[in-house]
């Protein structure tokens, strides 16, 4: 692997803890567990710019440094199934080309929602928390929506990188 290209990685990586870290201070809304998402920017930027596996890598190490630091085993597992599952969803849309980023930055937040609720029906052995997951699709969609549109810029703004 190239210099440039794991530095480029590297520095996602960072943007996408800084933006976890970030949204961490932001005020909770209504809804527990509801958030906009901000460190699939980074993803979804790597995810057109650096391909799947490089996307993979950046969103796996980012889960597992922000939950040692600023959270606990829960939020690992919780934090990674979601992960997991949106960029297994992003990845597929994307290799077809025929959604846009906000588009897959979409499905991927829904996606990541429904592997946390799994999760959690998992952990806790209650069938009953899936009544809580169309609220989190409005969650998953509006936090799709912004976070797309902000990597859609720079992915538009910013040229590819050498490979």
């Amino acid at each position: 692997m190239k210099t440039k290209r794991l530095t480029v990685m590297a520095l996602l990586t960072a943007a996408a803890m800084i933006l976890s870290y970030v949204e961490s201070l932001l005020p909770s809304v209504a809804v527990p567990g509801v958030k906009l998402g901000l460190a699939n920017i980074a993803v979804i930027f790597a995810l057109y710019r650096l391909g799947w596996r490089e996307a993979l890598a950046i969103s796996a190490v980012r889960v597992f440094l922000v939950s040692m630091l600023f959270g606990s085993m829960s939020a690992l597992l919780y934090s990674l199934s979601g992960a997991v599952l949106s960029l297994l969803l992003m990845g597929l849309l994307r290799r077809t080309d025929r959604f846009s980023a906000v588009g897959v930055s979409v499905a991927g937040g829904v996606a990541h929602n429904l592997g946390q609720v799994l999760m959690a029906m998992l952990l806790l052995g209650s069938r009953r928390l899936i009544y809580y997951y169309p609220i989190l699709v409005l969650s998953g969609v509006a936090g799709g929506v912004v976070t797309g549109l902000t990597a859609a810029m720079l992915v538009t703004r910013i040229p590819p990188f050498e490979k």
